[in-house]
């Protein structure tokens, strides 16, 4: 079975309240559903190509389909509410090699 990743890059941040109050509640939604942050932040980053210098989050499932329950929980679906508009990323669910 491959694993499933969430990729996150976030475009800009216009709300870092709101925002830390999105990464409390997904923390607990991602543990619960058994994710593994592998990276997150970006205090150390080089950029190429068309890139942004902005926050990267990279987490990892068992399963691809284990990935995309995790979104789908009632748990995340709060948090996704919590955060609302006070971010632009670009948010993708993953298949493995």
């Amino acid at each position: 079975m491959t694993k499933g990743y969430w990729v996150s890059v976030y475009r800009a941040i216009s709300d870092p309240e709101r925002l830390a109050a999105y990464n409390k509640l997904a923390a607990v939604a991602v543990q619960a559903a058994g994710g593994r942050v592998l990276a997150r932040g970006g205090s150390r980053v080089v950029v190429h190509e068309s890139g942004i210098p902005e926050r990267v989050v990279l987490i990892e499932f068992e399963s691809f389909e284990e990935a995309v329950a995790a979104y789908e929980s009632e748990a995340y679906r709060e948090a996704l509410a919590t955060l609302g508009d006070a971010v632009e990323r670009d948010f993708r669910i993953i298949e493995g090699v």
